[in-house]
């Protein structure tokens, strides 16, 4: 038997230590998307009011352009003073965010909290941003040392899940929700909700079963309707749920996904007063405008189409083409007057009540998708990405007091790879890694380690 450096194979050790230790302290909920570069995305948060909020004092809570969530919504923004109406506690709302690439993982981290009396960390990522995020990420984002002690007036940086998945899902464009799991949900009720799959929710999220916990936020693929602006336009990127509207262009132009479509129709917006022009060159044809004329060899079409916002520029760009037959009129996804109250069947409301295959009520657990007794791997065809949640190694760790569980790693380690035992939890984005789903401390075994390469 070669023989072993004690002195390597102390700091050995210590390394695996201070991993399991760093992983029990800061952990997330979310599914994670590894990313190595600063690109950012558009994607979606599922939010549920914790009180009656004007439109604008929600758009303030996430720092986002108050009639960008009602056009994410589908609400009409028409409505006198559509700012200042006042939302119900309790209705859900899809709230559009900036997607990052920070620390190698994609969140968002525009979102500033301004602390007031009686606030705590668990207050704040508990009630008022809804369990998307923790007290514990709140806490490691900030460096604060000591929690119980917030002063009035803090700014804090609140870490938002996300992902993008480069703006697909199955080849197709696609737009991610952040959804956070209710107590009353399955995952086939949240498949019916998005109009996808339990397959594809299982896929994108890396789950090992169907099991789901209220309290676990999965990335939901929205199909969508992208956009094809260049580089330089400030909405470049930009890709609107099917279903929905989107507002850019100094709200100038509206664009819209209408349902069952996947291509993206702009048009001026209701609000538009002082606006460049939208006139195509060389055309009598405005913005969204659309001529139709039947031939022999088929239909020609001619639109004005939008092509970004640049320099204060609204892009637009003449475009014919032949087709076999001529469009019908423009869907537009229907309007929404602004809520006043929450009912069950509202369009705003999440997911439906659990049911499983046989009819019969399931009664659901808490956390990110489980894999049940045993870690295992995701399903084939996986995004590149894994879910976080604690494994029982992880919680043990945190518990046993630091000598008793030195001494287990010595016995343990002998028989096994160090390399191997440290490397299922190497969450750094290197090649050939292994990611486990980590929950906070204490909450049990759920999730698995998932291969990526």
């Amino acid at each position: 038997m070669p023989n072993r450096n004690p002195t390597s194979f102390s700091s050995y050790v210590a390394l695996c230590f201070m991993i399991f230790s760093n992983v029990a302290l800061v952990t997330s909920k979310s599914t994670i998307e590894p990313c190595s570069n600063s690109d950012s995305c558009n994607a979606l948060l599922g939010y549920n009011l914790y009180t009656d909020l004007k439109v604008a004092e929600v758009a303030s809570l996430f720092q986002v352009d108050p009639i960008s969530i009602l056009t994410a919504n589908a609400i009409d923004i028409s409505y006198p003073d559509v700012e200042n109406h006042i939302l119900p506690s309790n209705l859900f709302l899809k709230i559009p965010i900036l997607c990052s690439c920070v620390d190698g993982i994609r969140k968002s981290v525009s979102t500033k909290y301004k602390t007031r009396p009686q606030d705590t960390l668990s207050s704040i990522a508990d009630s008022i941003y809804a369990g998307l995020v923790s007290a514990d990420q709140i806490k490691e984002a900030n460096s604060i040392s000591d929690p119980s002690v917030l002063d009035v007036g803090e700014n804090l940086v609140v870490p938002l899940p996300c992902t993008c998945f480069n703006g697909t899902d199955n080849g197709l464009p696609a737009i991610y929700l952040s959804y956070v799991v209710k107590a009353v949900d399955t995952l086939a009720g949240i498949a019916a909700s998005y109009s996808t799959t339990i397959t594809d929710l299982m896929n994108v999220n890396a789950m090992g079963s169907t099991s789901i916990k209220a309290g676990d936020i999965l990335a939901v693929p929205l199909s969508a309707c992208a956009s094809n602006f260049p580089r330089y336009a400030s909405d470049y990127g930009m890709i609107v749920p099917n279903g929905s509207y989107a507002i850019t262009a100094s709200h100038c132009v509206q664009c819209s996904c209408g349902p069952g479509s996947r291509n993206l129709y702009c048009m001026p917006s209701s609000l538009a007063v002082s606006c460049s022009s939208m006139q195509c060159k060389s055309s009598n044809l405005k913005l969204g405008n659309v001529t139709v004329q039947q031939s022999s060899a088929g239909c020609n079409v001619t639109s004005c189409a939008y092509g970004g916002y640049a320099n204060g520029t609204i892009i637009t760009w003449l475009s014919s083409s032949l087709q076999p037959r001529c469009p019908g009129p423009q869907q537009f996804p229907p309007l929404l007057a602004p809520p006043t109250h929450v009912t069950r069947d509202s369009a705003f409301a999440p997911a439906p009540a659990p049911q499983s295959d046989g009819g019969s009520t399931t009664t659901v657990p808490k956390t990110v998708p489980s894999t049940g007794s045993l870690p295992g791997l995701a399903p084939a065809g996986a995004p590149i990405g894994s879910t976080s949640d604690a494994s029982t190694l992880v919680n043990l760790v945190a518990a046993v007091p630091t000598a008793l569980m030195i001494f287990l790693l010595i016995k343990l380690i002998p028989p096994f790879s160090l390399s191997s035992l440290c490397y299922c939890y190497n969450t750094s984005g290197e090649q050939h890694k292994r990611i486990a789903r980590f929950e906070p401390i204490g909450s049990g075994l759920s999730g698995s380690p998932e291969d990526v390469a």
